[in-house]
Order: structure tokens, then sequence, then C-alpha cells
């Protein structure tokens, strides 16, 4: 009676019905456990929409651009995905000093060439795209979506430009994924999937950062965030300077300090006398939160005891580079 509990000597199909568990499913398992980078979502959003705008502005076409899934993976199953006969734009991440790769299938290359050429973009030709499958690029193909490759990756800078600065160099465009390996297939890397729209057809580009390339900006990444626009809402900073302006804030005028015996603060009662030290045109000191701000002389304004301001006691209010408008 033949043994087929052995995948070694299991007939190929009955291999693909027995499931890997215990320690060979942990060691196969494609998914890599990194923690969450809140931030990185946000770059990705901001993506999309500069992306939308510089497609539009590429191919003279509408074009709808949205992020479908970001998933943390080993980099060697991240081409298991990719259809066959894609694009793989390698670049560099000079400031981090390491790498990325941009994979653009091939219904979004065709795509893009149709539209460049005037070709038709409103109905989708399966059967041509697998008659081109069967070929490799030509130089002219090439040569259409380097320019596509350098826009994606000056949009993609601007979005990480909030963050902190990098810059993406284009470096090589490859058809064989053999020559776009920038890591070991082990590593873990960021896969960002983006479909990409015009008229009837779509097509999708893939972009693969390595969690090395990140490592730079790992704790810049990992904050939280909320808003819109990185934690700088104008509309709400104005909003917040005018009620700032109105703020109401005590402030106590001193116009002298005694020292007193516990004898004498206990005898007090309504209708005992204080006398003063200060003459009528003294010096009187002006605080906030038991804070010296100011010191001023005592006079009257119409009918009223003031205090004219003669000297600041405090170095952020005499240094007239920090004064604000209220404008």
């Amino acid at each position: 009676m033949t043994d087929v509990s052995s995948s070694d000597n299991a007939h190929p199909i009955v291999k693909q019905r027995i499931k890997k568990t215990g320690i060979a499913a942990l060691i196969g398992a494609s998914g890599v456990s990194y923690e969450r980078l809140p931030m990185l979502e946000v770059v990705f959003d901001r993506f999309v929409r500069l992306l939308s705008a510089g497609l539009r502005k590429f191919t003279s076409d509408n074009v709808d651009v949205a992020l479908e899934n970001i998933v943390s993976q080993r980099f060697g199953d991240t081409f298991k995905a990719i259809s066959p006969q894609a694009m793989y734009a390698v670049f560099r991440a000079e400031e981090w000093e390491n790498y990325g790769v941009l994979i653009l299938d091939a219904s979004l290359v065709y795509l893009v060439i149709d539209a460049l050429l005037g070709g038709d973009r409103t109905i989708e030709h399966p059967e041509d795209l697998l008659h081109f499958e069967q070929r490799p690029y030509t130089p002219i193909e090439r040569a259409l979506i380097e320019p596509l490759v350098r826009s994606m990756l000056t949009d993609l800078a601007q979005s990480f430009s909030p963050l902190c600065a990098v810059t993406f160099r284009f470096e090589r465009l490859e058809s064989n994924e053999r020559f776009a390996t920038i890591c070991r297939p082990v590593n873990g890397v960021i896969a960002a999937k983006f479909q990409i729209g015009i008229a009837a057809r779509s097509g999708q580009v893939t972009l693969i950062l390595p969690h090395g390339t990140l490592e730079p900006v790992r704790d810049v990444l990992l904050q939280q965030f909320m808003g819109e626009k990185f934690g700088h809402d104008i509309t709400w900073e104005q909003h917040l300077a005018q009620e700032l302006w109105l703020t109401d804030i005590e402030m106590d005028v001193i116009l002298d300090e005694q020292v007193l015996c516990l004898r004498d603060i206990l005898n007090l009662e309504p209708g005992s006398r204080l006398t003063l030290k200060r003459t009528g045109n003294g010096m009187a000191r002006i605080r906030s939160c038991n804070k010296p701000l100011f010191e001023g002389r005592i006079g009257q304004h119409r009918g009223h005891v003031a205090v004219k301001i003669e000297q600041c006691l405090d170095d952020r209010f005499s240094n007239q580079e920090n004064r604000i408008s209220p404008e």
C-alpha cells in the first residue's frame, strides 16, 4: 500500500493538498509582522492625490487613482501576485541610502502608451494584451514609460516632504524581476498597491519599500496623526489665533507688599487700616499668575487710578523681535 503522507513520495496533486502545520507553517509564512506605521498611510493618501494630478497632466486625460491595500510581507513573495510582462523601476532614496521598486503591470503600461500615442482607451482588448505579454518591450515603449516613472517618483518625494526631505532618484527600468532584486528574499517590505484608471481601462502600480529603507524615518512614521494636512490646518490655525487674542487674562497690580506678624494679621477686622509705604505717584508691579510682568508708576487717568508701564520684568516682553501683531 502506497504511503501518501510523505510529501517527498506523494503525487503532485496530493502535494498541493498537504497543508503545512506547526514549525513548517511558521517558517513558511509569507506575512511579516511589523509594527504599524500610521504616518505612512497618510503619506500614501497624499501620494494618491498628487499622482492623480500628475497623471492628468502627463496623459492629458481624466485619471482615477485609488489605494487598494498596504501589506507587509517578504520581498520574495511580492512578485508572486504581479502579472507577467510587468515593468520594474528601481530607484534609490538618496538621503536614506537604500532602494525601492515601482512595479507597473502590463495593463497599465499599454494603457499609458495608448494614452500618449492617441490609441483607443475606451475598450479593453484582452486578446491584444495576451499577445503583448509574449514579447519583450520595445525601446520606444520603454522610452515612453520612463518619464512616467520619474513623474511618480517626484510625487512620492513630495508626499514625504511634510515629514522629511528625501530624493528618489530613478536608476533603471527592468522587465525581468530577477534584475529588480534590491534586498534578500526573506527581508520584510511594505507593498502598497494602487489602481489607476483611464476611461474604461485600468492598471496597477505597486510600490515596494523595504523596511530597511524606511528605518531612518521609522520614528516619524510611528507617530499618531489626526487631521488632513499633517497637523497644519490653515483654517483651524486662523480660528485659534483669533480666539487667542480674545482670551481674558487676569492681571494683578501690586501697590505695596509688607511683612506682618501673625498677631497683627489675626487682629485685622472690618474697619482696620493698613498704611502703605508708597506715595501717590510711587511704583507698582503688575503680575499675572504670580509671575511679575511689568513695573509702572501709579497715577490717575480720567478720574481713575492708573499705572503707566515703565519697565518690562520679563525678557520676552522687552525683546521687540518677540512682539506679535494681532492682525
